[in-house]
C-alpha cells in the first residue's frame, strides 16, 4: 500500500461519524435518495476524477461500522485525484468471496445544453434527472446502501462480499481503478466472481418491464483508420485518384457490407428467451436463429433492426471523417476512423483482412488506431441465472430472466481478461426507445430507482449466501 493510500485511511479513521443506515428498508431508501443527491452534485468528469466521491461514500461506510481497515481508499500516486474505494463485508470464509463493482466517473455535460442543472438531483413529473443517475451512480448508490444495510443487520454470509467503486471508467481513462487495483492491489479485490451493474440491463417498453439481463460478454472494441493519399493539384484539374472520391467509395462499399453471423453460447440463450417476449414472425424469427437456423429470410429481418444485428455479428462502421486542404485545392489525403465491436472469438487479424477485402481499394490502407484487447466470454453460471431468477421474480413476477452480450464496453473486461468471470446484472429499469444514458437530460424513474435498490440488496444477501456460483 503507498503512502497516500495509508494517510488516507488514517484519515479516514478520524472522521466525524455520520448518520448511520437503519435496517429499516424506508430508513434505506432515503438515506439511497439522500446518497444520490449527494453523488450527483459531485462533479466526476474525467478532468475532476473521483477522489472526492470515494471520500464521500468512505465516510458513510465508516458510520455504518466498517472497521478503517475494510475501507480502503486507494489511488494511484500520479494520480491522486483518481481515488477508489474498496470495501469488505466479512463472511464466514466458507465460499471465495463474490466482487461488485461499479464506476464513480460520469461523462461531461454542459449545462447549456440541459433543461436542469446536470450536477444537481432534480425531481420532476416522476423522474430523477442528473448526469450519472442511470450510468452509473444510481447503481453505486444501491450497492453503497445494499451493503451498509447487511452491516447493520449483523450479517454474516458464507463468502465475503466485496465492493469496489472505481476511478475512469469513461472517456480519458488515464487511471481506470479496476486495472489499477487488478495490477496493484489483486489481494483486496480478489474473487470468485464479479458482479457488474455497469455491463447489465434492466429493459421495458411504453411502460412494460420485459427483462433482466444476465451479461456474460461483450464485444471487443477496436479502431482503425483507413486513408486515401494522392498528389493533389489545383482544383481546376480534377482527376479520377482523388482521395476524398475513393475514400467515399470504399466507405459506400462498407456502408452495404454485414459481418457473418456469429452466435455464442450467451447469444443463442439471448434469442431462445427473447423470443418469449415476443410474438408472430419475430418470436419464429428468433426461436429459429437460437436453433441456428440458416434461413436468410429470418437473418435478414433480425439483421434490419438494430437491437438485434449487434447481437448477431460483429460491426465496423465510420464514426469520423476528414481530408482536403483548401477550397481551391485536390485533396491529398481523406481519412476516416471505423469503430469496430467484434464478438469474442474473433481475431483483429480476421477483422481487418474482411475490411480489405470489402473497401475494395488497394490504394485505401488501414490501419490500427485502438488495437482490441483480451475479453473472452465468462460461462453461463446456472446457478447464478437461478438466483437472479428467484430475486427478480419476487418483485416483478412476468419478468423474464436472460444471457446477453452487450455490444458496448465495460469494465468487466479487466477482470475477465484476468481470469475473473464477471456478470452484469442490473435491475434499473429504462425505456429501450429512450435511454439517455451520455445524453442530454439524463433520467431515470423514481420508482425504478427505488425498486433497484430493493433488488441490490436482495441478490447481494443471496448470493452471499449461495454455494459455488461459478466453475473457477
Amino acid at each position: 500500500m503507498n503512502k497516500f493510500s495509508i494517510a488516507l485511511l488514517v484519515l479516514f479513521a478520524c472522521l466525524p461519524p455520520a448518520t448511520a443506515i437503519s435496517t429499516d428498508s424506508v430508513a434505506t431508501q432515503t438515506l439511497a435518495r439522500d446518497l444520490l443527491k449527494q453523488l450527483v452534485e459531485i462533479n466526476t468528469t474525467h478532468a475532476h476524477g473521483s477522489t472526492e466521491a470515494a471520500k464521500v461514500l468512505a465516510d458513510r461506510f465508516l458510520a455504518a461500522g466498517f472497521a478503517p481497515q475494510d475501507v480502503a481508499l486507494l489511488a494511484p500516486t500520479d494520480h491522486p485525484t483518481k481515488g477508489n474505494l474498496v470495501v469488505r463485508l466479512h463472511g464466514r470464509g466458507k465460499e471465495r468471496p463474490i466482487l461488485y463493482i461499479g464506476h464513480l466517473d460520469v461523462v461531461e455535460a454542459k449545462p447549456e445544453d440541459w433543461s436542469f442543472d446536470p450536477f444537481s438531483l432534480t425531481e420532476k413529473d416522476g423522474w430523477l434527472y442528473g448526469r450519472g443517475v442511470i450510468d452509473m451512480k444510481g447503481q453505486d448508490v444501491a450497492m453503497a446502501v445494499s451493503l451498509m444495510r447487511l452491516k447493520q443487520e449483523n450479517f454474516h454470509p458464507a463468502r465475503d462480499v466485496i465492493v469496489a467503486f472505481t476511478a475512469d471508467e469513461e472517456a480519458g481513462g488515464d487511471a481506470n481503478g479496476v486495472q489499477w487495483l487488478l495490477d496493484a492491489h489483486r489481494d483486496l479485490i480478489d474473487a470468485q466472481l464479479v458482479v457488474n451493474p455497469d455491463g447489465g440491463e434492466a429493459g421495458m417498453k411504453s411502460g412494460r418491464k420485459l427483462y433482466v439481463a444476465v451479461q456474460t460478454s461483450e464485444k471487443n472494441f477496436l479502431t482503425f483508420a483507413i486513408q486515401a493519399i494522392d498528389k493533389g493539384g489545383h482544383s481546376s484539374r480534377p482527376t479520377a485518384d482523388n482521395p476524398i472520391y475513393r475514400l467515399s467509395a470504399a466507405l459506400a462499399r462498407l456502408s452495404q457490407f454485414r459481418f457473418p453471423v456469429h452466435l455464442t453460447a450467451t447469444t443463442k440463450e439471448y434469442f431462445a428467451r427473447r423470443a418469449e417476449l415476443e410474438q408472430g414472425q419475430v418470436r419464429a424469427d428468433m426461436r429459429a436463429i437460437s436453433l441456428g437456423s440458416t434461413d436468410q429470410a429470418a437473418i435478414d429481418r433480425m439483421s434490419a433492426v438494430v437491437e438485434t444485428n449487434v447481437m448477431l455479428r460483429t460491426t465496423c462502421t465510420a464514426t469520423m471523417i476528414d481530408g482536403g486542404h483548401a477550397e481551391n485545392a485536390l485533396p491529398q489525403r481523406a481519412r476516416a476512423t471505423l469503430q469496430c465491436r467484434v464478438i469474442p472469438g474473433e481475431s483483429a487479424e480476421s477483422v481487418q483482412e474482411t475490411l480489405q477485402t470489402v473497401l475494395a481499394d488497394p490504394r485505401v490502407a488501414i490501419s490500427t488506431i485502438t488495437p482490441a484487447s483480451p475479453n473472452p466470454e465468462s460461462a453461463l453460471a446456472p446457478a447464478l441465472v437461478r438466483a437472479v431468477e428467484d430475486v427478480a421474480h419476487s418483485i416483478w413476477p412476468t419478468v423474464i430472466v436472460l444471457p446477453e452480450m452487450s455490444p458496448g464496453a465495460t469494465d468487466s473486461r479487466y477482470a475477465r481478461a484476468r481470469g475473473i468471470p464477471s456478470y452484469g446484472i442490473d435491475a434499473m429499469f429504462d425505456d429501450l426507445d429512450d435511454s439517455r444514458a451520455h445524453g442530454r437530460d439524463e433520467r431515470i424513474g423514481v420508482v425504478a430507482f427505488k425498486e433497484d435498490v430493493d433488488f441490490t440488496y436482495r441478490l447481494m444477501k443471496a448470493l452471499a449466501q449461495s454455494p459455488r456460483l461459478a466453475d473457477n
